[in-house]
């Protein structure tokens, strides 16, 4: 192959050269990547309704009503089978409402359909479990009375994962004691947000917060709490108007909401 192109003139060489080029190009935009592309997705308002059904149902104490809202925030990605190209890549690195992700971080545990949502929907059952846990726990220490024999019942459909957890445990709260001055958490507004919850409390850390903000600002919320150590990815695309509000525990979220709500200074990003 070398001896011809040495014969054939610059531009033929050229030429010659550039079709294995072009060839393997072309293979490489047709075969699948290893990434899935996320876009924002739906919220739910945990002390309202998702889909006709209530998000929360708390028995076994007295609820207060509440207003204003607390929502929950999610990303959607590309399954588990489906095939991501080069093109979808490229296109997912230009635009502001898509994200690429190494597939194995959006879905750890393989390609199988039923198997993605069944340990989405096991990891949920499992923050319902530690928010349920965190909330009553800060009630008590709070000396909030009657929450001996509470239950709590989470219904998002088919929405999974860990990190609706703060938001489960401040709508529990809402709902049976609000700020502990009689007031709402929200103090009428839309506040929406994300983050896991430990059992005493500890508010972890999500991924997709960028795009989540996006969701947040489009469904109508002005505030919206992240992980502090997440402060850089939600400044990144956030929507004109959401107030970032940066937390760390169940308390100081609550603590932060209280000062909002009196018009106290607030933590930020």
């Amino acid at each position: 192959m070398l001896s011809r192109l040495a014969r054939l003139s610059r531009p033929k060489a050229l030429a010659v050269s550039a079709l294995p080029l072009a060839a393997l190009l072309a293979a490489a935009g047709l075969a699948p990547l290893p990434f899935a592309v996320a876009q924002p997705g739906g919220t739910a308002d945990v002390l309202g309704n998702y889909k006709g059904k209530p998000v929360l149902t708390v028995t076994g104490a007295p609820q207060r009503k509440t207003e204003g809202q607390l929502r929950m925030t999610t990303i959607v990605a590309t399954g588990p089978q489906m095939d991501v190209r080069i093109g979808d890549v490229v296109d997912g690195w230009f635009r502001t409402d898509r994200a690429v992700m190494p597939k194995d971080s959006v879905y750890p545990t393989g390609d199988d359909v039923e198997e993605v949502e069944k340990h989405n929907l096991g990891d949920m059952r499992k923050s319902k479990d530690k928010a349920t846990r965190a909330a009553l726990r800060y009630l008590r220490e709070n000396g909030v009375k009657g929450t001996e024999k509470v239950d709590v019942d989470v219904d998002l459909g088919k929405i999974g994962g860990p990190s609706a957890g703060l938001f489960l445990s401040l709508g529990i709260i809402d709902k049976l004691d609000g700020d502990g001055s009689g007031e709402d958490l929200t103090g009428g507004r839309t506040i929406a947000g994300t983050g896991t919850i430990s059992e005493d409390g500890k508010v972890g850390a999500v991924g997709g917060v960028a795009l989540k903000t996006q969701a947040a600002g489009r469904d109508g919320a002005t505030v919206f709490l992240v992980p502090e150590d997440e402060c850089a990815d939600a400044e990144a695309e956030k929507p004109a108007g959401l107030q970032l509000i940066p937390v760390t525990t169940l308390s100081g979220t609550i603590d932060a909401l209280r000062a909002l709500r009196k018009g106290e200074r607030v933590p930020s990003c």
